[in-house]
C-alpha cells in the first residue's frame, strides 16, 4: 500500500474514533425532493396521587407528519414545511370502567371540520443541523392548535453533539444538557429553569403553596444525518405544600417515528433569502413564538356576582368562621368579586345589611382586584366607619397572600386622613408594614409606593414623642422586615426605655440567620451583660435568645451560662431551661455547640442547673406529617415573688425547610414588684403597673391591647369587669392563592391552581384575684380550614380537571392557672384539642366534543380530641389545684 494513503487512512480513522469518543455525530439534514413520513402518537395522563380516588383523565392522539425541504442556504439552514395529516383523538371517560374496575376501551373524539382544517394547515421551521432557529405560522391561529404544532416541532430541537446549552421549544427557554453514545441522543431538560411568559402568582409565604417535580428526558435516534426516531417522555408532580397527599401527577409522552421508505417530494423553492421563499408561499407565514401561548379556560359554570345582586334580597350569608360553611362560603365570594366590575363591588357593599359587611370586606380584599379594591376605596372612610369594620378591613389586608401595590396605596391614602381614631391608626401602621414586607418578598421593592410606605414608617418614627407611638412604629418595621432597617432597630434597642427596648429586640428575633450580624450581636451582648445601663429582665433575656438562636460563637454560650450564676433564681431558671431546650430541639442552630460546651463538667455541673424557680421553658411538637411538624412552646417568666411576669404561647409551623408562626400570644404584667412588696434590681426602674397582650399570626405582628394601665385602672376593670373574653382575631383569611401555567412540551397546557381559606375565632382573658390572690389565662382558638386544589388540562380535543377538596374544623383552647397565697407558687398548664372532623372530596371532569363526564370519591372521618401531657409534675400540680376548686 502507498505509505501516503496508508497514513490518511490511519488519521481519518483516528479523526473519526475521537469524534465519537467526544460524543459527536455527524451534522443532521434533510435532503432535498424528498417527502420525509413521521408516525406522531401522543399520550398524556392526570391522575390523583392518593387512594381511593377516581380514575384520572387520559388523552391519546396519533396523526401522520409530512416533512419536506423548501429551501436551504449556503450556510446549512434550511427551511422545513411540516403538516399534519390524518390526526385522531381519543379519550377514556369514567363511565367506561369494565365491571371488573379495570379501563374500558377508548372513545374516539369527533372533531369539526374547522379544527380538522386548521390542523392542517403547514407551519414552517427555520432549522440547521438539529436547531430550530425559528418557527412561522398563522397568527390568527386557535391557541391550542398552534400549541400542538409547537409540540410537534419541538421534537425536531436537538444537537448532534453533548453538552449543556439553552433551548426554546414549546416548554419555554429552558437549560438542557445532551449525551451521545452510538446512533442515540438523550437530551435533559431541566424545567425548573425555563421561563416563560409571565403568568399566574403565589403566596408570598412558601408554606401555603405548591410544591412542584417536573422531569423531563428525550431520547433520539439517529442514523447517518438523518432523524429516525423521538420518545420523549415528561411528569410533574404537583401538591400543596401542607398536604402532598393531596397532590396530581402529570404524564406525556410523545413519540415520533419515521416512516419508510422515503417518498419523492416537492421540488425546492429558489429564493435570495428565507424572507423570500416565505413571501412566495400561499399561507404567507407570520414568524411566531416557539414557546407554547397561555390560553385561559372559560368558566361557564362559575358563581356570578351580577346574578348573585340580583337575588340579593334572599340570599344568606353564614357568619361563624370557625365552620367550614362559611369559610367554603368566603372563597365562593372570592372568586365572584376577582371576575366583577367596581360598580358592581361597590353596589354590593352599599346594599349589604351591617353584620354582614365585614365578610364582604374581607372576601373583596382577598380578590386583590383592581376593581374590588377601588370599590373598597370609594366605600371605606376611615373617619365615618365603625372602627371595628376598618380595623377588619386593615387587618385583612395585613393577613393577605400576596398583596398589590394598589392595596397599600389605599391604605397609605386612608391614613392621610384626618380625625382618625388612635386604635385605626395604630392597626393601619402595622397594617403598612406587613403590606410592605410582602411586597418586597415578591421581588416589588422598587415601587414607588413601597418606598412610601417604607419612609412613611421611618419618618414617622423619627417624629414620634409619645413611648406608644414609637412602640408601635417598630412593631410595623418588625413586621417589614427590611434588612436596610436592622441600623434603625439596634439604636432603639439599646437606648430606648423598657418598652421601646422590647418592642425593638422583638422585631430583631424575626428576621432570618443571615441578617443577623456581628453588629447585632455585639450590641445584644451589651444589652445582656448591660454595659452601658440596666435593662429589663424581659429584654435582656430577648437579647439572650437572639444570641443562642443564630449560629452562636461558644464563648457565647459559655457568657450566658456563667452569667445565671448572678441572676435571680426565676431568670436564671428561665435561661437555663431555654438552653436544655435547645439540645433537645434537633433543629436548633446552636444544638452542637451547646452539646460540646455540656461536655465540659467545669460549666454542666451543679452549680449553675441547680436552681429552683417555677419559671420554666419547654416546647415539642404537636403533630408530625410527612409534610408538615407543628409544634406547641410555651415560656413562663415569673417574678422572685411568684407572680407572672411573661408568658408567651407559641404555635409554629415547619415544612419543606420553611418556618411560620402560626399564633404566638403573649401576656405581659409589670409593676407588680411593688403590689407584691418585692424590692427591685439595682439600677432598674420601677415600671408603671400594667397588663396587656400581644399577638402574632401568620407572622403578622397585632397591635397590642392593655388590659389595664396604673392601680386606679386595675381596681376599674375588677369591679367593673363583664368576664366576657377579649377577641384577639375573628373572621375569615385567604392563606393560600397560587395560579400557575405548566406548557407541556407536547404544547398542551396545565393549569394548577389552589385556593385554601381559615376561618378563625381567637379569644384570650385574664383573670386575676386580688383577694384569692389567683391569675387565670386562657386562649381559645376555634377554626375552619378549606383548601381547593385542582389542575386543569385543556387541548383542542378534551378539558379535563382533577380536583380535591379537603375541610378540617378544630378547637384548641390553653388555660393557665397560677395560685400565689402559697409557697411554692402553685401554677397549672393545660392544653387540649377538642375532636376534629375533617372530610375530603376528589373529582374528575371531562369533556371533549359534546360528551361530558364527572366521577367523585372521597373520605371523612374525625380525629378524637387529646389533652397534651405538658410534663409530670405539672399533671400533678393541675390535680390538686382542680381538686380543690370543685371542692
Amino acid at each position: 500500500m502507498n505509505p501516503q494513503a496508508f497514513w490518511g487512512c490511519f488519521c481519518l480513522l483516528c479523526f473519526s474514533f475521537l469524534r465519537s469518543a467526544k460524543g459527536n455525530l455527524q451534522p443532521l439534514s434533510f435532503q432535498p425532493r424528498t417527502l420525509y413520513q413521521y408516525r406522531y402518537t401522543l399520550h398524556v395522563q392526570l391522575d390523583h396521587t392518593s387512594t381511593p380516588s377516581p380514575w384520572g383523565a387520559r388523552l391519546q392522539a396519533e396523526a401522520l407528519i409530512h416533512l419536506h425541504r423548501l429551501w436551504r442556504d449556503q450556510g446549512r439552514e434550511e427551511l422545513l414545511q411540516v403538516q399534519i395529516h390524518n390526526l385522531k383523538a381519543q379519550h377514556q371517560p369514567e363511565e367506561e370502567r369494565n365491571q371488573d374496575s379495570s379501563r374500558g376501551p377508548p372513545v374516539e373524539i369527533a372533531l369539526s371540520q374547522e379544527a380538522q382544517a386548521e390542523f392542517q394547515q403547514p407551519v414552517f421551521v427555520s432549522w440547521n443541523s438539529g436547531k430550530v432557529k425559528a418557527f412561522y405560522g398563522n397568527e390568527t391561529e386557535n391557541i391550542l392548535i398552534s400549541n400542538l404544532k409547537r409540540g410537534i416541532i419541538s421534537l425536531f430541537q436537538l444537537q448532534p453533539h453533548a453538552g449543556t446549552t439553552v433551548e426554546e421549544d414549546a416548554s419555554g427557554s429552558c437549560q438542557v444538557t445532551y449525551t451521545v453514545s452510538n446512533h442515540s441522543i438523550t437530551k435533559t431538560k431541566d424545567l425548573l429553569s425555563c421561563s416563560t411568559p409571565k403568568s399566574g402568582f403565589t403566596s408570598t409565604n412558601k408554606i401555603f403553596g405548591v410544591e412542584w417535580q417536573p422531569s423531563s428526558r428525550s431520547q433520539y435516534v439517529v442514523k447517518g444525518n438523518l432523524l429516525q426516531s423521538v420518545l420523549a417522555e415528561e411528569s410533574h408532580v404537583v401538591a400543596p405544600a401542607l398536604r402532598s397527599r393531596s397532590g396530581i401527577k402529570i404524564s406525556s409522552r410523545q413519540q415520533l417515528q419515521l416512516v419508510s421508505p422515503a417518498m419523492p417530494g416537492p421540488a425546492e423553492v429558489s429564493g435570495q433569502s428565507l424572507e423570500d421563499v416565505l413571501a412566495g408561499t400561499d399561507a404567507r407565514p407570520q414568524p411566531l413564538v416557539m414557546t407554547s401561548l397561555p390560553f385561559r379556560r372559560v368558566c361557564t359554570h362559575c358563581p356570578s356576582l351580577r346574578a348573585f345582586l340580583k337575588a340579593f334580597d334572599r340570599q344568606r350569608v353564614k357568619t361563624d368562621t370557625s365552620r367550614v360553611a362559611t369559610t367554603w362560603q368566603f372563597q365562593r365570594f372570592i372568586q365572584m368579586l376577582r371576575s366583577a366590575k367596581k360598580r358592581d363591588v361597590l353596589q354590593l357593599l352599599r346594599r349589604a345589611p351591617e353584620e354582614m359587611r365585614p365578610f364582604l370586606v374581607e372576601a373583596a380584599v382577598a380578590a386583590q382586584s383592581v376593581a374590588s379594591v377601588a370599590a373598597l376605596s370609594d366605600f371605606l372612610d376611615f373617619s365615618k366607619e365603625p372602627k371595628s369594620l376598618v380595623e377588619k378591613f386593615l387587618y385583612t389586608a395585613a393577613f393577605s397572600p400576596r398583596p398589590s401595590g394598589e392595596l397599600l396605596h389605599l391604605i397609605l391614602d386612608k391614613l392621610d386622613e384626618k380625625q382618625l381614631s388612635p386604635e385605626t391608626w395604630e392597626t393601619g401602621v402595622v397594617a403598612v408594614g406587613s403590606l410592605v414586607g410582602k411586597l418586597c418578598q415578591q421581588k416589588l421593592c422598587g415601587l414607588q409606593v413601597v418606598e412610601r410606605g417604607v419612609e412613611t414608617i421611618l419618618r414617622g418614627l423619627r417624629g414620634a414623642e409619645e413611648e406608644p407611638e414609637v412602640v408601635i412604629y417598630l412593631l410595623a418595621l418588625g413586621n417589614a422586615m427590611l434588612p436596610e432597617t436592622i441600623p434603625t432597630l439596634l439604636d432603639h434597642a439599646e437606648d430606648g426605655p423598657t418598652a421601646v427596648t422590647a418592642a425593638a429586640t422583638s422585631a430583631l428575633q424575626r428576621f432570618p440567620v443571615p441578617h443577623i450580624s456581628s453588629k447585632v450581636k455585639r450590641v445584644m451582648r451589651r444589652i445582656f451583660h448591660q454595659k452601658r445601663k440596666s435593662y429589663d429582665k424581659t429584654c435582656r433575656l430577648a437579647a439572650a435568645e437572639i444570641l443562642l438562636d443564630n449560629h452562636p460563637l461558644p464563648m457565647d454560650v459559655i457568657n450566658i451560662l456563667l452569667a445565671t450564676s448572678e441572676m435571680e433564681t426565676e431568670m436564671a431558671t428561665f435561661l437555663l431551661l431555654k438552653v436544655q431546650n435547645s439540645l433537645r430541639d434537633h433543629h436548633h442552630l446552636a444544638r452542637n455547640i451547646m452539646k460540646d460546651i455540656m461536655g465540659d463538667p467545669r460549666i454542666n455541673n451543679y452549680n449553675f442547673f441547680s436552681k429552683v424557680g417555677i419559671s420554666s421553658s419547654f416546647s415539642g411538637p404537636m403533630t408530625v406529617t410527612q409534610d408538615l411538624i407543628s409544634t406547641f412552646g410555651l415560656d413562663l417568666l415569673f417574678l422572685e415573688g411568684g407572680f407572672l411576669r411573661k408568658s408567651i404561647s407559641d404555635f409554629s409551623l415547619l415544612s419543606h425547610g420553611q418556618r411560620l408562626r402560626a399564633a404566638q400570644v403573649t401576656f405581659e404584667a409589670q409593676g407588680m414588684e411593688s403590689m407584691m412588696g418585692e424590692n427591685l434590681s439595682e439600677g432598674e426602674e420601677e415600671p408603671e403597673l400594667m397588663a396587656g397582650m400581644s399577638a402574632t399570626f401568620f407572622d403578622v405582628q397585632l397591635r397590642p391591647i392593655i388590659f389595664f394601665q396604673g392601680y386606679t385602672d386595675l381596681m376599674a376593670k375588677v369591679l367593673l369587669s363583664s368576664g366576657e373574653p377579649t377577641s384577639v382575631v375573628k373572621g375569615n383569611l385567604l392563606l393560600m392563592d397560587h395560579h400557575q401555567v405548566i406548557p407541556l412540551q407536547s404544547g398542551l397546557q396545565v393549569t394548577v391552581r389552589l385556593q385554601g381559606g381559615l376561618g378563625l375565632d381567637i379569644s384570650a382573658d385574664m383573670d386575676v384575684s386580688i383577694w384569692e390572690q389567683e391569675l387565670k389565662t386562657s386562649v381559645n382558638a376555634r377554626g375552619s380550614l378549606t383548601m381547593d386544589f385542582q389542575a386543569e388540562l385543556d387541548s383542542s380535543f378534551l378539558q379535563a380537571t382533577l380536583r380535591s377538596q379537603t375541610e378540617v374544623e378544630t378547637s384548641i383552647h390553653f388555660d393557665t392557672m397560677l395560685r400565689f397565697s402559697s409557697s411554692p407558687v402553685l401554677m397549672c398548664l393545660q392544653l387540649r384539642e377538642e375532636q376534629v372532623p375533617y372530610r375530603e372530596i376528589f373529582t374528575v371532569s371531562q369533556s371533549a366534543g359534546s360528551q361530558s363526564s364527572t366521577s367523585r370519591k372521597g373520605r371523612h372521618g374525625t380525629v378524637p380530641g387529646r389533652e397534651f401531657a405538658l410534663h409530670q409534675t405539672n399533671s400533678k400540680v393541675c390535680n390538686l389545684l382542680l381538686t380543690a376548686e370543685k371542692e
